[in-house]
């Protein structure tokens, strides 16, 4: 470990060239063993990432953590394992599979990218303006394909990789503010040798020593170069900018089943939240939404709510349920005898939950297949 105890706190006098060196020996050695992630010694040996993997799990991970991510990701590798399989699949066998993971405009720009790289013969573009031009993919996402998959001198900053820049070079500059200069600050310490390593290993940091709330600064590879760690100031960092408080919404989903077991479901339109995902007619989620059933039954309104929350509001559901006749129709969306909760997006499948046993009373076959 390095004697900090002098050194200024002026970021600028970084050895980034040392820092990098030191951030992937720690790496080769405590590298987190991950379903998309080729090791430090097989890339010594000569294996190269594959990129369709890259992709897919830099999608799936956009603000998404490892731990949701692993199995997802298992399961849509064994069902797909090459773009071209991905770019052939229907949309509903892709959405219904994403289900559970949110943030859906990823799923459905998953397919759309799938399908462009598949048109252009299965290749990934290698360059960052190139992946750039593929649906979905943005500077981040791009930086991370470039230099993982193709080891490019990308610079990759994600959250991990802000929070230990900000903490090496003592940046008090609150988020969102100081993004930019944090990603300058963290091209400084970009190795040309490795980038994709490197990127990997700022990761693997930030998740696992440097951590948001209790950093474990004296097992860190590069504590010898923090100047958050000699002025004592890691924890704090990096400032955010108070967020404002997210304001409430409340709706009614509608819960429609025949006598035949079928359920009534409707696809939401692809724009919005939960685009493109099977799910229960609802109201408007407004501050006072009026009802809006789907067809003209017996509505039983449900005691308690379902509670979610979104990027940019809370969300109160109540739930009704109705029990209706074999021909019974509604224009909004259709019975679906075959109904597997496993399809629906999390706030469905919650309301689901909340349902299930009164919607199992109203009598007649079951609707699980």
């Amino acid at each position: 470990m390095c004697d900090t105890g002098n050194r200024k706190t002026d970021g600028a006098e970084i050895d980034g060239a040392a820092c990098a060196a030191a951030l992937l020996r720690w790496y080769d050695q405590a590298a987190r063993v991950l379903p998309w992630r080729v090791s430090p010694d097989d890339r010594a040996r000569g294996v190269r990432p594959d990129p369709y993997r890259v992709w897919l799990s830099e999608v799936m991970l956009q603000q998404t953590t490892v731990a949701a991510v692993r199995d997802y990701f298992i399961r849509f590798t064994a069902r797909w394992p090459d773009v071209h399989a991905l770019a052939a699949a229907p949309d509903t066998a892709v959405m219904a599979e994403w289900a559970g993971l949110g943030y859906y405009a990823r799923a459905r720009n998953l397919i759309a990218c799938a399908r462009a790289v598949s048109a252009r013969g299965g290749d990934f573009p290698a360059d960052r303006q190139t992946l750039q031009a593929l649906p979905g993919i943005g500077p981040y996402t791009s930086a991370a394909i470039a230099a993982i998959a193709f080891d490019a001198p990308e610079t990759v900053v994600d959250g991990n990789v802000e929070r230990v820049v900000a903490r090496l070079f003592a940046e008090t500059m609150p988020l969102p503010r100081a993004k930019p200069r944090l990603a300058r600050l963290a091209a400084r310490l970009t190795p040309r040798q490795r980038p994709g390593d490197f990127a990997q290993a700022m990761m693997d940091l930030g998740a696992t020593v440097c951590t948001p709330r209790a950093p474990r600064c004296n097992d860190c590879p590069v504590q010898g170069f923090c100047h958050a760690q000699v002025l004592d100031i890691a924890p704090s960092l990096p400032a955010r900018t108070p967020k404002a408080p997210k304001p409430h919404r409340n709706g009614i989903a509608y819960i429609a089943r025949r006598t035949d077991g079928a359920l009534l479901l409707e696809t939401r339109p692809p724009r919005g939240l939960l685009g493109g995902m099977p799910g229960w007619p609802c109201t408007e989620w407004s501050e006072a939404p009026a009802p809006a059933p789907p067809l003209d039954a017996k509505w039983c309104l449900l005691p308690g709510t379902v509670r979610h929350t979104f990027t940019h509001f809370h969300l109160s559901l109540q739930v009704a349920v109705a029990g209706v006749g074999p021909n019974a129709r509604s224009d909004r969306g259709e019975f679906n005898p075959g109904f597997d909760p496993t399809a629906l997006p999390t706030l469905m499948r919650k309301c689901w939950d909340h349902a299930a046993d009164a919607i199992m009373d109203l009598g007649g076959p079951s609707p699980l297949r």
